[in-house]
């Protein structure tokens, strides 16, 4: 269930580009000041990020509230040659804007768009004018451009050594990392379809924390998908909310923040050098997190973030 729509995985076909194992910018302490510079403007923000040349449009299929704050875009692509790592984003133009774009993460995984020529987006609420027109003037219908970008991304090609993942999200950032999961779990059933001719994914392990339950963005989906690939696992935190619904259709949240002591604990049952970690959220917790790892040990290599947030 890709946002209710999950497919049977991919085949890993001729077509499909070969792009590096993973490649994104990795943690160093005297790069993070680049967090805290100023946000400034989308194409600034990642102008050293690869880019596709191919600009392409889209339609708007569905929208859907996903929280009180964050919508759900699925557009439909009519262009053989687009097409995204798990991870990545798109540069977001929209016609009536006058050149005006942003970038916003892909929330499918490859997969889907392969088979269904559909991809989905979810945009959280502000007055940068491309969130605003999603939020008040998108329609069912409506068509935009779009670009792929970024580097921040997993895609393993059959004969990598298996890797696992240890993935943190801070609100929206779950995004890209939602992208990421349903991508392991495309994996996990080629893996099972093809045997050792496969990439097989090791353990996966998502932290994720928001604001309040209701921010806990495709909480549902994820667990669904935990059900089905026994090496995956979810554990989410709420930083302002005390009281919960009992009973509750979802196991409760923990209350506060993601701890050096949480990272630890979920480390020692990853495999070392073997484990890729991918932060995603607002600069000062990457920051937080980066720096927490890194003094548990972990590789500054082996830490991905998506720096232009």
């Amino acid at each position: 269930m890709f946002v209710g729509r999950l497919r049977q995985a991919c085949s890993r076909g001729t077509k499909t580009r070969r792009w590096p194992f993973v490649s994104c910018c990795c943690y160093l302490p005297g790069r993070m000041a680049k967090l805290h510079s100023g946000k400034g403007d989308h194409l600034d923000r990642t102008k050293e990020n690869t880019r596709q040349q191919i600009l392409t449009e889209a339609v708007v299929e569905s929208i859907c509230d996903l929280s009180p704050t964050v919508k759900s875009l699925s557009l439909r692509v009519n262009n053989e040659e687009f097409s995204f790592k798990a991870g990545q984003w798109v540069d977001f133009f929209i016609p009536e804007l006058d050149g005006q774009f942003t970038g916003f993460s892909m929330t499918s995984a490859p997969g889907q768009l392969e088979h269904d020529g559909i991809l989905d987006l979810a945009v959280k609420c502000s007055e940068e004018a491309p969130a605003h027109w999603v939020h008040h003037k998108c329609q069912v219908g409506s068509k935009v451009r779009m670009r792929v970008g970024g580097d921040f991304n997993f895609d393993p090609q059959d004969g990598d050594q298996s890797k696992d993942l240890l993935l943190i999200a801070g609100g929206v950032g779950i995004n890209p990392l939602y992208s990421i999961v349903q991508h392991v779990v495309d994996l996990h059933r080629v893996s099972l379809q093809r045997g050792e001719t496969a990439y097989k994914p090791g353990r996966t392990v998502l932290l994720y924390s928001a604001r309040d339950e209701g921010e806990l963005l495709f909480r549902e989906q994820i667990l669904r998908l935990c059900q089905e690939v026994p090496d995956m696992s979810l554990q989410c935190f709420v930083t302002q909310q005390q009281e919960f619904k009992n009973p509750s259709q979802f196991p409760r949240p923990k209350v506060g923040r993601i701890t050096q002591e949480v990272l630890k604990a979920e480390l020692s049952g990853l495999h070392g050098d073997q484990t890729l970690s991918y932060i995603c959220g607002p600069p000062p917790m990457i920051e937080s997190m980066a720096h927490h790892l890194s003094c548990l040990g972990v590789d500054s290599a082996n830490i991905k973030f998506e720096k232009w947030w």
